[in-house]
């Protein structure tokens, strides 16, 4: 909520009431699915899978593939039309968004006179909090507009693992772009449907209790449709 708040005060600063022609506030639902490209844990210097001080890197995905999730959100938008073809407004997700946890068994080592070695089991979670998008909107005809914003979110790591400590959290930004139609309802009321692209950057996170341990995803990207209801004063 607080970085919902700062965004609003940046739009309301960059817009005097008196250059916007309206202002409108809704409601979004929206789905779609979430993609970790790269996803991969990498370890570096001794370590207790094969006793050698190379790097290695073990995929969380299959074969190499990417990592997807799918999610769904509900989120709130206050919005101020500059003139009848822009608008500029903001758009927060008030709830965490978490995947499924993912487990995994990991075979430490082979050795006997090792406490530690035999096959441990790792379970991690993400959850995506504090999702703000800040975006101009630009009506093409009377119902079709495109849109694209400026994104930020904060992301939560929960995760038991085999080779010990945590990953801890980290703030991710992109981009989104999106198609829409708009349809005009009774009172000052409007309805829009949009399908949008989603793109954040990439991250690396080092265990902390290990600093030859880490996680990095290349970057991460989504698909969604939802669907928003509006007034406009």
């Amino acid at each position: 909520m607080k970085k919902f708040l700062i965004a609003i005060v940046a739009l309301m600063t960059s817009i005097s009431f008196a250059n916007a022609e309206r202002f409108s506030i809704g409601v979004t639902v929206k789905g779609g699915v979430f993609e970790a490209d790269g996803a991969s844990e990498i370890f570096s210097g001794d370590h207790a899978g094969n006793r050698t001080s190379d790097k290695v890197t073990k995929n969380t995905a299959d074969e190499g593939e990417d990592a997807e999730a799918a999610y769904a959100m509900g989120s709130i938008f206050l919005e101020a039309a500059l003139t009848d073809k822009v608008s500029l407004g903001v758009n927060y997700v008030p709830h965490s968004m978490e995947t499924e946890t993912a487990t995994n068994t990991q075979n430490i080592g082979n050795l006997p006179a090792d406490p530690g070695s035999g096959e441990k089991v790792n379970t991690v979670s993400l959850s995506f909090e504090d999702l703000t998008t800040i975006y101009a909107l630009i009506n093409l005809n009377d119902s079709v507009y495109v849109k694209a914003g400026y994104l930020d979110v904060e992301v939560v790591t929960e995760e038991t693992l085999a080779t010990g400590g945590s990953y801890g959290n980290t703030s991710l930004d992109g981009y989104e772009i999106a198609l829409g139609y708009s349809m005009d309802l009774a009172d000052g009321m409007f309805a829009r449907f949009e399908a949008s692209y989603m793109d954040l950057d990439g991250a690396t996170l080092t265990n902390k209790n290990d600093s030859t341990k880490s996680v990095k995803a290349d970057g991460i990207s989504g698909y969604g449709a939802g669907i928003s209801i509006g007034k406009s004063f």
